[in-house]
Protein backbone atom coordinates (compact mmCIF):
# COMPACT_ATOMS: atom_id res chain seq x y z
CA UNK A 1 0.00 0.00 0.00
CA UNK A 2 1.25 3.45 -0.87
CA UNK A 3 -0.35 6.89 -0.87
CA UNK A 4 0.49 10.58 -0.97
CA UNK A 5 -1.73 13.01 0.91
CA UNK A 6 -1.79 16.48 2.41
CA UNK A 7 -0.66 16.79 6.04
CA UNK A 8 -3.61 19.03 6.90
CA UNK A 9 -6.16 16.59 5.44
CA UNK A 10 -4.70 13.61 7.28
CA UNK A 11 -4.42 15.53 10.55
CA UNK A 12 -8.03 16.79 10.38
CA UNK A 13 -9.53 13.37 9.65
CA UNK A 14 -7.32 11.55 12.16
CA UNK A 15 -8.49 13.96 14.87
CA UNK A 16 -12.08 13.19 13.95
CA UNK A 17 -11.93 9.38 14.03
CA UNK A 18 -9.66 9.34 17.09
CA UNK A 19 -12.69 10.40 19.13
CA UNK A 20 -14.08 6.88 18.65
CA UNK A 21 -10.85 5.17 19.76
CA UNK A 22 -11.14 3.88 23.38
CA UNK A 23 -8.57 4.99 25.96
CA UNK A 24 -8.67 1.51 27.52
CA UNK A 25 -9.30 -0.90 24.64
CA UNK A 26 -10.50 -4.43 25.36
CA UNK A 27 -8.40 -5.64 22.42
CA UNK A 28 -5.11 -4.12 21.15
CA UNK A 29 -6.42 -3.46 17.63
CA UNK A 30 -9.17 -1.17 19.02
CA UNK A 31 -6.45 1.30 20.03
CA UNK A 32 -5.67 1.64 16.33
CA UNK A 33 -7.23 3.50 13.44
CA UNK A 34 -8.02 1.55 10.29
CA UNK A 35 -6.69 3.07 7.05
CA UNK A 36 -7.94 1.92 3.65
CA UNK A 37 -6.54 3.21 0.36
CA UNK A 38 -8.47 2.69 -2.87
CA UNK A 39 -6.61 3.17 -6.14
CA UNK A 40 -9.86 3.26 -8.16
CA UNK A 41 -11.54 6.07 -6.22
CA UNK A 42 -8.27 7.79 -5.25
CA UNK A 43 -9.51 8.11 -1.68
CA UNK A 44 -8.24 7.04 1.72
CA UNK A 45 -10.72 6.21 4.48
CA UNK A 46 -10.05 6.25 8.23
CA UNK A 47 -12.09 4.37 10.85
CA UNK A 48 -12.14 4.42 14.64
CA UNK A 49 -14.37 2.04 16.60
CA UNK A 50 -14.79 1.22 20.31
CA UNK A 51 -17.50 -1.42 19.68
CA UNK A 52 -20.18 1.11 20.59
CA UNK A 53 -19.31 4.30 18.73
CA UNK A 54 -17.80 4.14 15.26
CA UNK A 55 -16.61 7.00 13.05
CA UNK A 56 -15.53 6.63 9.44
CA UNK A 57 -14.38 9.43 7.15
CA UNK A 58 -12.74 9.68 3.72
CA UNK A 59 -10.74 12.24 1.78
CA UNK A 60 -8.98 12.57 -1.57
CA UNK A 61 -5.39 11.43 -1.88
CA UNK A 62 -3.00 10.15 -4.53
CA UNK A 63 -3.27 6.37 -4.17
CA UNK A 64 -0.31 4.64 -5.81
CA UNK A 65 -1.17 1.19 -4.44
CA UNK A 66 -4.40 -0.02 -2.78
CA UNK A 67 -4.34 -1.66 0.63
CA UNK A 68 -5.45 -1.48 4.25
CA UNK A 69 -3.79 -1.58 7.65
CA UNK A 70 -4.18 -0.31 11.23
CA UNK A 71 -1.84 1.95 13.19
CA UNK A 72 -1.91 3.25 16.81
CA UNK A 73 -4.32 6.19 16.70
CA UNK A 74 -2.66 8.35 19.36
CA UNK A 75 0.91 7.81 18.16
CA UNK A 76 0.05 8.41 14.51
CA UNK A 77 -2.05 11.47 15.39
CA UNK A 78 0.70 12.98 17.55
CA UNK A 79 3.30 12.54 14.81
CA UNK A 80 1.15 13.87 11.97
CA UNK A 81 0.01 16.90 14.00
CA UNK A 82 3.62 18.02 14.47
CA UNK A 83 4.78 17.45 10.90
CA UNK A 84 5.21 20.49 8.63
CA UNK A 85 2.49 21.35 6.13
CA UNK A 86 2.79 19.83 2.70
CA UNK A 87 2.60 16.37 1.17
CA UNK A 88 3.19 13.18 3.16
CA UNK A 89 3.89 9.71 1.81
CA UNK A 90 2.55 6.64 3.62
CA UNK A 91 3.86 3.25 2.59
CA UNK A 92 3.25 -0.15 4.17
CA UNK A 93 5.52 -3.17 3.84
CA UNK A 94 4.67 -6.60 5.29
CA UNK A 95 7.46 -8.17 7.34
CA UNK A 96 7.97 -11.86 6.62
CA UNK A 97 8.98 -12.86 10.13
CA UNK A 98 6.31 -11.05 12.13
CA UNK A 99 2.55 -10.85 12.02
CA UNK A 100 2.52 -7.11 11.69
CA UNK A 101 2.94 -4.24 9.32
CA UNK A 102 5.45 -1.41 9.30
CA UNK A 103 4.22 1.91 7.99
CA UNK A 104 6.77 4.37 6.72
CA UNK A 105 5.68 7.98 6.95
CA UNK A 106 7.82 10.39 4.95
CA UNK A 107 7.59 14.18 5.13
CA UNK A 108 9.86 17.04 4.10
CA UNK A 109 11.30 17.06 7.63
CA UNK A 110 12.15 13.36 7.90
CA UNK A 111 11.01 9.77 8.00
CA UNK A 112 9.14 7.71 10.63
CA UNK A 113 8.43 4.00 10.95
CA UNK A 114 5.40 2.80 12.95
CA UNK A 115 4.39 -0.78 13.66
CA UNK A 116 0.73 -1.65 13.16
CA UNK A 117 -1.65 -4.62 13.27
CA UNK A 118 -3.19 -6.42 10.31
CA UNK A 119 -6.49 -4.97 9.12
CA UNK A 120 -8.18 -8.38 9.29
CA UNK A 121 -8.32 -8.08 13.10
CA UNK A 122 -10.20 -4.78 13.01
CA UNK A 123 -13.97 -5.29 13.61
CA UNK A 124 -16.45 -4.25 10.92
CA UNK A 125 -18.65 -1.25 11.63
CA UNK A 126 -22.26 -2.35 12.24
CA UNK A 127 -24.69 -2.10 9.33
CA UNK A 128 -28.45 -1.61 9.51
CA UNK A 129 -29.67 -4.25 7.07
CA UNK A 130 -33.44 -4.35 7.58
CA UNK A 131 -34.06 -1.09 9.38
CA UNK A 132 -35.66 2.19 8.33
CA UNK A 133 -34.22 5.21 6.52
CA UNK A 134 -34.78 8.94 6.95
CA UNK A 135 -33.25 11.99 5.32
CA UNK A 136 -32.83 15.03 7.60
CA UNK A 137 -31.60 18.49 6.75
CA UNK A 138 -28.24 19.29 8.34
CA UNK A 139 -29.64 22.61 9.56
CA UNK A 140 -32.61 21.01 11.37
CA UNK A 141 -30.44 18.29 12.89
CA UNK A 142 -27.86 20.84 14.03
CA UNK A 143 -30.51 23.09 15.60
CA UNK A 144 -32.07 20.15 17.43
CA UNK A 145 -28.76 18.99 18.85
CA UNK A 146 -27.65 22.47 19.88
CA UNK A 147 -30.89 23.05 21.77
CA UNK A 148 -30.97 19.72 23.61
CA UNK A 149 -27.53 18.13 24.10
CA UNK A 150 -26.51 20.45 26.95
CA UNK A 151 -29.38 19.16 29.14
CA UNK A 152 -28.41 15.47 29.07
CA UNK A 153 -27.25 13.82 32.30
CA UNK A 154 -23.55 13.02 32.88
CA UNK A 155 -24.54 10.32 35.39
CA UNK A 156 -23.91 6.91 33.77
CA UNK A 157 -26.11 5.21 36.38
CA UNK A 158 -29.09 6.97 34.77
CA UNK A 159 -28.18 5.54 31.38
CA UNK A 160 -31.29 6.50 29.41
CA UNK A 161 -30.89 10.14 30.57
CA UNK A 162 -27.37 10.32 29.13
CA UNK A 163 -28.88 10.52 25.65
CA UNK A 164 -31.16 12.70 23.56
CA UNK A 165 -34.61 11.29 22.85
CA UNK A 166 -35.69 11.63 19.19
CA UNK A 167 -39.39 11.46 18.33
CA UNK A 168 -40.52 11.58 14.71
CA UNK A 169 -44.05 12.98 14.68
CA UNK A 170 -46.24 13.53 11.61
CA UNK A 171 -45.55 17.28 11.56
CA UNK A 172 -42.09 17.64 13.15
CA UNK A 173 -38.99 16.03 14.60
CA UNK A 174 -38.73 16.46 18.37
CA UNK A 175 -35.52 16.36 20.42
CA UNK A 176 -35.72 16.05 24.21
CA UNK A 177 -33.08 15.86 26.93
CA UNK A 178 -33.31 15.92 30.73
CA UNK A 179 -31.05 15.25 33.68
CA UNK A 180 -33.85 15.25 36.24
CA UNK A 181 -33.40 18.93 37.17
CA UNK A 182 -34.13 20.55 33.81
CA UNK A 183 -35.65 19.62 30.46
CA UNK A 184 -34.96 20.91 26.95
CA UNK A 185 -37.40 20.17 24.12
CA UNK A 186 -36.74 21.31 20.55
CA UNK A 187 -39.04 20.92 17.56
CA UNK A 188 -37.69 21.21 14.02
CA UNK A 189 -39.10 20.67 10.56
CA UNK A 190 -40.26 17.15 9.83
CA UNK A 191 -38.31 15.15 7.22
CA UNK A 192 -39.97 14.83 3.84
CA UNK A 193 -39.94 11.04 4.09
CA UNK A 194 -41.88 10.45 7.31
CA UNK A 195 -42.08 6.70 6.60
CA UNK A 196 -45.87 6.84 6.74
CA UNK A 197 -45.86 5.41 10.27
CA UNK A 198 -49.11 5.62 12.23
CA UNK A 199 -47.24 5.69 15.56
CA UNK A 200 -44.38 8.09 16.39
CA UNK A 201 -40.89 6.69 15.90
CA UNK A 202 -38.79 7.06 19.07
CA UNK A 203 -35.05 6.55 19.62
CA UNK A 204 -32.71 7.51 22.47
CA UNK A 205 -29.18 8.19 21.24
CA UNK A 206 -26.09 8.60 23.49
CA UNK A 207 -24.98 12.21 23.95
CA UNK A 208 -21.36 11.21 23.37
CA UNK A 209 -22.16 10.01 19.85
CA UNK A 210 -24.27 13.09 19.12
CA UNK A 211 -21.46 15.46 20.15
CA UNK A 212 -19.28 13.75 17.57
CA UNK A 213 -22.13 14.03 15.07
CA UNK A 214 -22.14 17.81 15.64
CA UNK A 215 -18.49 17.91 14.58
CA UNK A 216 -19.32 15.87 11.48
CA UNK A 217 -22.15 18.25 10.60
CA UNK A 218 -19.76 21.20 10.86
CA UNK A 219 -17.28 19.40 8.62
CA UNK A 220 -20.01 18.63 6.10
CA UNK A 221 -21.15 22.24 5.93
CA UNK A 222 -17.60 23.42 5.27
CA UNK A 223 -16.65 20.76 2.73
CA UNK A 224 -16.22 21.40 -0.99
CA UNK A 225 -18.99 18.94 -1.81
CA UNK A 226 -21.37 20.46 0.75
CA UNK A 227 -24.62 18.56 1.18
CA UNK A 228 -27.84 19.84 2.73
CA UNK A 229 -29.02 16.55 4.22
CA UNK A 230 -27.81 13.54 6.14
CA UNK A 231 -29.19 10.01 5.97
CA UNK A 232 -30.29 8.02 9.03
CA UNK A 233 -30.46 4.21 8.95
CA UNK A 234 -31.84 2.69 12.13
CA UNK A 235 -33.47 -0.25 13.86
CA UNK A 236 -34.27 -0.93 17.51
CA UNK A 237 -30.62 -1.25 18.62
CA UNK A 238 -28.44 0.60 16.12
CA UNK A 239 -28.38 3.88 14.21
CA UNK A 240 -26.11 5.02 11.39
CA UNK A 241 -25.69 8.64 10.27
CA UNK A 242 -24.30 9.00 6.76
CA UNK A 243 -23.45 12.23 5.00
CA UNK A 244 -21.00 12.88 2.18
CA UNK A 245 -17.81 10.93 2.88
CA UNK A 246 -18.56 10.60 6.59
CA UNK A 247 -20.31 7.92 8.60
CA UNK A 248 -21.09 7.61 12.32
CA UNK A 249 -22.60 4.54 13.92
CA UNK A 250 -23.77 4.04 17.50
CA UNK A 251 -25.97 1.85 19.62
CA UNK A 252 -29.25 3.26 20.85
CA UNK A 253 -29.84 3.45 24.60
CA UNK A 254 -32.11 0.87 26.18
CA UNK A 255 -34.90 1.69 28.61
CA UNK A 256 -38.10 3.72 28.72
CA UNK A 257 -37.54 7.46 28.39
CA UNK A 258 -39.50 9.56 30.92
CA UNK A 259 -42.90 10.95 29.87
CA UNK A 260 -41.44 14.45 29.75
CA UNK A 261 -44.42 16.16 28.09
CA UNK A 262 -46.47 15.59 31.25
CA UNK A 263 -43.94 17.70 33.20
CA UNK A 264 -44.61 20.86 31.18
CA UNK A 265 -47.35 23.02 32.79
CA UNK A 266 -50.10 24.26 30.50
CA UNK A 267 -51.24 27.26 32.59
CA UNK A 268 -49.25 29.92 34.43
CA UNK A 269 -49.98 32.52 37.10
CA UNK A 270 -47.00 34.76 36.29
CA UNK A 271 -45.18 35.79 33.11
CA UNK A 272 -41.93 37.73 32.66
CA UNK A 273 -40.71 39.04 29.31
CA UNK A 274 -37.11 40.27 29.35
CA UNK A 275 -34.18 41.04 27.07
CA UNK A 276 -32.18 37.80 26.85
CA UNK A 277 -28.68 39.29 26.63
CA UNK A 278 -29.40 41.79 29.40
CA UNK A 279 -30.58 39.00 31.70
CA UNK A 280 -27.72 36.72 30.71
CA UNK A 281 -24.98 39.27 31.38
CA UNK A 282 -26.55 40.15 34.75
CA UNK A 283 -26.63 36.46 35.73
CA UNK A 284 -23.01 36.02 34.57
CA UNK A 285 -21.86 38.91 36.74
CA UNK A 286 -23.71 37.81 39.83
CA UNK A 287 -22.64 34.19 39.25
CA UNK A 288 -19.14 35.20 40.36
CA UNK A 289 -20.49 35.38 43.91
CA UNK A 290 -22.86 32.44 43.53
CA UNK A 291 -19.92 30.23 42.56
CA UNK A 292 -18.32 30.96 45.92
CA UNK A 293 -21.10 29.31 47.90
CA UNK A 294 -24.06 27.31 46.62
CA UNK A 295 -24.57 28.36 42.98
CA UNK A 296 -28.02 29.76 43.77
CA UNK A 297 -29.36 33.07 42.46
CA UNK A 298 -32.63 34.56 43.74
CA UNK A 299 -35.12 36.24 41.41
CA UNK A 300 -37.55 38.81 42.80
CA UNK A 301 -40.50 39.73 40.59
CA UNK A 302 -41.78 43.29 41.20
CA UNK A 303 -44.87 43.72 39.05
CA UNK A 304 -45.64 47.23 40.35
CA UNK A 305 -42.29 48.67 39.26
CA UNK A 306 -41.83 46.21 36.37
CA UNK A 307 -38.43 45.16 37.69
CA UNK A 308 -36.71 41.80 37.86
CA UNK A 309 -34.14 41.76 40.67
CA UNK A 310 -31.31 39.25 40.98
CA UNK A 311 -29.61 38.60 44.30
CA UNK A 312 -26.89 36.36 45.72
CA UNK A 313 -25.93 35.96 49.34
CA UNK A 314 -22.70 34.06 49.93
CA UNK A 315 -22.04 33.74 53.67
CA UNK A 316 -18.52 34.77 54.76
CA UNK A 317 -17.86 36.07 51.23
CA UNK A 318 -20.33 38.82 50.41
CA UNK A 319 -23.52 39.55 48.54
CA UNK A 320 -24.66 41.17 45.32
CA UNK A 321 -27.80 42.35 43.60
CA UNK A 322 -28.87 43.77 40.24
CA UNK A 323 -32.18 44.94 38.81
CA UNK A 324 -33.29 45.01 35.18
CA UNK A 325 -36.45 46.22 33.45
CA UNK A 326 -38.96 43.55 32.45
CA UNK A 327 -42.60 43.14 31.50
CA UNK A 328 -44.14 41.32 34.46
CA UNK A 329 -47.71 40.11 34.85
CA UNK A 330 -49.05 38.39 37.99
CA UNK A 331 -48.25 38.74 41.66
CA UNK A 332 -44.78 39.34 43.10
CA UNK A 333 -42.64 36.28 43.75
CA UNK A 334 -39.24 35.30 45.14
CA UNK A 335 -37.75 32.20 43.53
CA UNK A 336 -34.30 30.57 43.43
CA UNK A 337 -32.40 28.95 40.54
CA UNK A 338 -29.21 27.02 40.00
CA UNK A 339 -26.97 29.52 38.18
CA UNK A 340 -25.41 26.92 35.89
CA UNK A 341 -28.75 25.57 34.69
CA UNK A 342 -30.12 29.07 34.17
CA UNK A 343 -27.13 30.30 32.16
CA UNK A 344 -26.88 27.23 29.95
CA UNK A 345 -30.52 27.62 28.95
CA UNK A 346 -30.21 31.35 28.21
CA UNK A 347 -27.14 30.76 26.02
CA UNK A 348 -28.95 28.21 23.86
CA UNK A 349 -31.98 30.45 23.21
CA UNK A 350 -30.89 32.78 20.41
CA UNK A 351 -33.81 35.24 20.37
CA UNK A 352 -33.48 38.86 21.51
CA UNK A 353 -36.19 38.38 24.16
CA UNK A 354 -37.25 35.43 26.28
CA UNK A 355 -40.46 34.69 28.14
CA UNK A 356 -40.32 33.17 31.62
CA UNK A 357 -43.54 31.53 32.80
CA UNK A 358 -44.04 30.62 36.47
CA UNK A 359 -46.60 29.47 38.98
CA UNK A 360 -45.14 29.04 42.50
CA UNK A 361 -41.61 29.21 43.90
CA UNK A 362 -41.38 25.39 43.86
CA UNK A 363 -43.16 24.46 40.61
CA UNK A 364 -41.51 24.02 37.18
CA UNK A 365 -40.52 27.20 35.33
CA UNK A 366 -40.67 27.43 31.54
CA UNK A 367 -38.31 29.64 29.50
CA UNK A 368 -39.00 30.07 25.79
CA UNK A 369 -37.62 32.34 23.05
CA UNK A 370 -39.92 34.96 21.57
CA UNK A 371 -40.08 34.37 17.83
CA UNK A 372 -38.39 31.84 15.58
CA UNK A 373 -37.09 28.82 17.44
CA UNK A 374 -39.41 26.18 18.83
CA UNK A 375 -37.54 25.52 22.07
CA UNK A 376 -39.03 24.85 25.49
CA UNK A 377 -36.65 24.94 28.44
CA UNK A 378 -37.99 23.73 31.78
CA UNK A 379 -35.97 24.34 34.92
CA UNK A 380 -36.84 23.28 38.45
CA UNK A 381 -36.43 26.04 41.04
CA UNK A 382 -34.25 25.64 44.12
CA UNK A 383 -35.80 25.97 47.55
CA UNK A 384 -34.53 29.08 49.31
CA UNK A 385 -33.67 28.48 52.94
CA UNK A 386 -34.45 31.47 55.12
Amino acid sequence: MKLVCNQSDLNTHLSLVARAVPSRPTHPVLANVLLKADEKTQQVSLTGFDLSLGIQTSFDAEILESGEFTLPAKLLGDIVAKLPQGNLTLEVAQEDDQDGEIATLTASSGRYEIRGIGAREFPELPMVEDGKTLSLSIESLGDGLKGSLFATSPDETKQVLTGVHFTLLTDCLEFAATDGHRLAVVRTDSPEDTLGEAEPIELTIPARALRELEKLLFLLQGSKSATESIELYFDTTQIVFHGGEHRLTTRTLEGMYPSYRKLIPQQFQRTVTVDRKLLMTSVERIAVLADQKNNIVKFNLDSENQLLSLAVEAADVGSGCESISAQISGEDLEIGFNVKYLLEGLKVLQSSEVQIQLNTNLSPVIITPLGGEQITYLIMPVQIRK
